[in-house]
């Protein structure tokens, strides 16, 4: 619906349009098509398995199409798409989410068709044999590169498939880190391994792997990739998911990366986002970290910290040369919990500064089981090439902003 009710603080060359509820089901990650001059908008959902199907051609009138459900106890987190061809992530629900242990759960990632965006349709279901998909990505040949969890690894890999026969996908190759393997990580500090989307530029592919940091790898070769470059930030910095995103700038040769806040209050060590530069993929080096953002003027409160919930970086936006999604190596837009989502301006590689930001309102009523405080934790963000900002909130829907420019 067109209305900006929800907004509780925003500064900036941001504008609210529009909010959809999302028939109850709260909004995580995003994927968008264009096709016939008609948007489409593909959500995840955090606590429901299952898809929703939006037209968002207005977007001050978003219409909900369908939801599409999922296998039962499964997260259904993930959405990415490329041409025709859509991916779904399936695993577990862990515990502390809502899942129950012993539930049976599918895994893997389906595959479907989105010739008809309002109706996909799906083609095949790939299994990793194991507890299946977190956050995957199709690169630019077409290779669906997965965050797998798979027997005989500790945490998530990288897994290539090939998807050019969608009805019968396979898998090409992987890539682990050493100590994955199993009796080869500290006791009591498993690794995470790969968060994803594995973002490929050229023959190389920006991994952000967990407590490894940022890890780049040749995919020359499917087949068989290989390391090329590491650059590891925890300890000091960040949590066990110390690299969450990494987002190449090809035209810069740098590298945004972010850790993920994963305890309320910052009850961990300090989260960040940098610039990483990659001019020598053997040896990426952090060039800037991005500035701490701060309450609006008046709060009640002197600093996010201090509010409850998660404070912290979580999503980027990432255009990846998609000409269906906004495009510029000099901007980042980045959720951050209860900080809503910020947008930063990098022309400065060495001095990144805030310019805008947007936060909605703290949800009416409690839908998940977390944040244990109920307050606004804006999870993942999307920019459509037409300037359109699309944004989830844990325990609400879609909002739906216009991106101005930069002032």
């Amino acid at each position: 619906m067109a209305t900006t009710n929800w907004l509780a603080a925003a500064e900036g060359p941001l504008e609210a349009i529009a909010y959809h509820g999302l028939d109850g089901r709260p909004g995580f990650k995003l994927a968008l098509t264009v096709k016939a001059r008609r948007h489409f908008l593909y959500v995840s959902h955090l606590w429901h398995s299952g898809w929703s199907v939006l037209d968002v051609t207005d977007p001050a009138s978003p219409q909900h199409i369908r939801f599409i459900p999922g296998p039962p106890s499964t997260w259904t987190l993930q959405v990415t798409l490329r041409g025709d061809l859509l991916a779904t992530s399936l695993e577990p629900v862990p515990p502390d989410w809502g899942g129950e242990s012993r539930a049976p759960f599918s895994e893997g990632v389906f595959i479907w068709d989105i010739a008809d965006p309002a109706n996909p349709r799906q083609l095949s279901h790939f299994k990793t044999g194991d507890r299946g998909t977190h956050r995957n990505g199709f690169d630019d040949l077409g290779i669906l590169h997965l965050s797998a969890r798979v027997a005989g690894q500790v945490g998530l890999i990288l897994m290539l498939v090939n998807v050019s026969e969608p009805t019968a996908p396979r898998e090409l190759g992987r890539f682990s880190m050493p100590d994955q393997a199993p009796g080869r990580h500290p006791a009591g500090d498993p690794p995470f391994g790969i968060h994803g989307p594995s973002i490929r530029v050229g023959n190389l592919a920006y991994l952000p792997y967990g407590g490894h940091g940022l890890v780049i790898v040749d995919v020359t070769v499917p087949e068989r990739p290989s390391l090329v470059g590491q650059l590891s930030v925890r300890p000091p910095l960040g949590t066990r998911i110390a690299a969450h995103s990494a987002v190449p700038l090809p035209g810069r040769s740098l590298v945004v990366l972010n850790s993920e806040a994963l305890e309320e209050g910052c009850d961990e060590p300090v989260n960040y986002a940098g610039l990483v530069d990659v001019t020598d993929p053997t040896s990426p080096r952090m060039i800037s970290l991005f500035p701490t953002p701060r309450p609006p003027r008046g709060a009640a409160y002197d600093s996010f910290c201090a509010r409850g919930g998660r404070f912290g970086p979580h999503n980027q936006h990432i255009g990846a040369g998609n000409p269906q999604l906004f495009q510029d190596e000099t901007l980042c837009f980045l959720t951050y919990f209860n900080a809503g989502l910020r947008v930063f301006d990098l022309r400065d590689p060495h001095h990144v500064a805030e310019i805008a930001y947007m936060i909605p309102k703290d949800p009416p009523s409690r839908i998940g089981p977390l944040p244990r405080t109920l307050i606004t934790q804006v999870e993942d963000v999307l920019v459509d090439a037409r300037g359109v900002v699309y944004f989830t909130e844990k325990n609400t829907g879609l909002y739906i902003a216009k991106w101005h420019g930069r002032p």
